[in-house]
């Protein structure tokens, strides 16, 4: 493990801690729908900022599809064509943000995405869920997850009053589609470097037993009490990036 984590610019101490967060991370978004990146991010970017934001969106990939498959039947399939509508025009400013920033500006930018977001999913107001509205979320997510790989809040917002099964394979699904397309903008443009490959791939085991036990909890998380203290903890993590970034 330390030959691995030295590899990686880090400690096995570091490597233990962003694996941790990869675990919680998969916990809260398979039992609500989102929040992965939400923890992760902020921990990488703290250790590790180049490694943002491909690392992220690879370990990403494998939360989105297992959390589509396995509520499968309750997607709502028109939020699938207007998000991705949506999130393409967003996916190329999120690109621009990308190649215009350099590590540690990317990190500030992290910290205060993370924050926006924490704002966003702590209010309340009930959205009607319309195309316009789906493609709205759909573009900030874009811009959201390409530059920082935290789309997730949108799109939770607009779903976070409809049931259970509906928010979590519906923001799967669609997290699954855009995600795709954020990481093929990321490889056309030469963002996706053997750091991004060795840290998102050695965070995914961490994924898939988070998303695993996350099935157990879907009830008791579904009341909100662990979602709250988990974004306070978020805004907590992306106030300290964000400062750490403007430091350096």
């Amino acid at each position: 493990m330390d030959a691995f984590a030295e590899s990686l610019g880090i400690n096995a101490t570091t490597l233990v801690v962003i694996t941790l967060s990869a675990f919680l991370g998969a916990v809260v978004q398979g039992a609500i729908g989102f929040g992965l990146n939400l923890i992760v991010a902020p921990t990488i970017a703290a250790f590790v900022p180049e490694a943002l934001p491909a690392a992220a969106i690879i370990l990403a990939l494998p939360m989105t599809l297992g959390s589509a498959a396995r509520e499968f039947s309750h997607i709502d399939r028109s939020a699938i064509l207007w998000t991705t509508v949506g999130r393409l025009p967003g996916i190329a400013v999120g690109l621009w943000i990308v190649i215009r920033l350099d590590a540690e500006a990317l990190a500030t930018a992290t910290g205060g995405m993370v924050l926006f977001a924490v704002v966003m999913s702590m209010s309340s107001p009930r959205i009607p869920i319309t195309p316009a509205t789906q493609a709205a979320a759909g573009w900030l997510g874009g811009v959201m997850g390409t530059s920082s790989s935290i789309g997730g809040p949108p799109l939770a917002l607009l779903y976070q009053h409809s049931p259970g099964p509906v928010v979590r394979s519906t923001l799967g699904a669609a997290f699954l589609v855009g995600t795709g397309f954020s990481f093929g903008a990321l490889l056309v443009a030469g963002e996706v470097q053997a750091l991004h490959w060795k840290m998102g791939g050695a965070m995914v085991p961490a994924v898939l037993a988070g998303l695993f036990v996350s099935r157990a909890l879907h009830g008791f998380l579904d009341r909100g009490w662990l979602r709250t203290c988990v974004l306070g903890l978020c805004g907590l993590a992306g106030l300290a990036v964000a400062l750490e970034g403007l430091a350096d």
